[in-house]
């Protein structure tokens, strides 16, 4: 199984402006270069149009009597790096880790992912920057999980917590999606319907849901001597993949993400991440459309100090959580949103 599938290609170019982030110092005069990149070239090359990202986040713990999701909004990760490589101008982050057996695994996963992330992010002039962000990522989510390992074996006793992952990053306008578990990303993409220009709102799934009932995670757990029952990894543990759980790691739980990759276009309008909470109450294409009609409807009222689209994003974002409490849901929710404008 390919973990890098590839969602579809855009149609046309990005385009608009991005308020330039920081970028390395120049080369030394001694360093044979093809071509001496000057400020004046670095800032058209960041100002050539990125896609503006905004995140919103709600969430609720429901009828649990612990909030176990942990979130992060980081539209400029770029800030936790001392430098960028000089083809890269704009790195954001957002991730929901939905936790199981406490809090402990995922509000360590929402602390440190992202710090490890920035750590091991290809540095200086690359080749092949797309397969580097990748081992970057496999790398970064193996480093995470063995770290949470030994902080929990520490204890006494030891911690037996666990956390999804569905974490999301933009280089530049290249979007990655690396997930475990059941937590999930969907990507809204607006398109063109015959010659009338009738629009319709296509709802693309960034992530893999990860399910010990699926084919290829009963075999690998089975494998490793694990057994499914009822659903559930030695019938108990709902996923098949995460962060932490030290006791089903024998059993076949791995911590490796499946990775998307996915072009950001003038079509695309907004990003949801969201735990399982959301998705045991609304299907897919339901929250998108959900999202998407609060968004056309120009009776929301903007707070103080937010534009009238970024008022309706907050609304959005708040009304679904809320619309997955009263549909029945008894799980912490957590919904992040991310706007995407160029």
């Amino acid at each position: 199984m390919d973990l890098f599938d590839d969602l579809p290609e855009p149609t046309q170019t990005a385009g608009g402006c991005m308020e330039k982030t920081s970028q390395p110092s120049a080369v030394d005069r001694g360093e044979k270069r093809k071509c001496q990149v000057t400020e004046e070239q670095e800032e058209k090359k960041v100002c050539k149009g990125l896609a503006r990202l905004k995140g919103y986040v709600s969430a609720r713990r429901g009828e649990r009597e612990e909030m176990q999701d942990a979130h992060v909004l980081l539209p400029d990760l770029s800030s936790c790096l001392p430098s960028l490589p000089p083809q890269v101008c704009r790195l954001a982050y957002f991730a929901v880790f939905d936790g199981h057996g406490g809090s402990r695994a995922s509000r360590f996963a929402a602390e440190h992912l992202h710090h490890t992330l920035a750590l091991k992010f290809p540095k200086g002039e690359v080749e092949n920057l797309d397969k580097l962000v990748k081992k970057c990522l496999l790398d970064t989510f193996k480093q995470t999980d063995e770290d949470f390992l030994k902080q929990a074996s520490s204890q006494k006793p030891a911690w037996k917590d666990g956390t999804t992952a569905t974490c999301m990053l933009v280089v530049d306008d290249l979007m990655y999606v690396a997930n475990l578990g059941d937590s999930r990303a969907l990507l809204c993409r607006v398109e063109q319907e015959g010659e009338d220009e009738c629009k319709k709102c296509v709802t693309l799934s960034l992530s893999k849901e990860h399910n010990p009932t699926c084919y290829e995670e009963r075999m690998r757990i089975q494998k490793a001597g694990g057994t499914v029952r009822e659903g559930r990894v030695l019938g108990v543990l709902e996923v098949s993949r995460s962060l932490g759980d030290g006791q089903y790691k024998r059993c076949g739980v791995i911590s490796t993400p499946d990775l998307r990759r996915c072009q950001l276009t003038h079509n695309d309008k907004f990003v949801i991440l969201a735990c399982d909470g959301l998705f045991k109450v609304f299907t897919a294409e339901e929250a998108v459309r959900f999202v998407h009609s609060v968004l056309q409807d120009v009776t929301v009222e903007a707070r103080e100090g937010q534009t009238a689209e970024e008022g309706r994003f907050e609304a959005a974002c708040q009304r679904l959580a809320n619309e997955a409490v009263q549909r029945g849901c008894a799980d912490n929710v957590t919904v992040i949103l991310v706007s995407i404008q160029f």
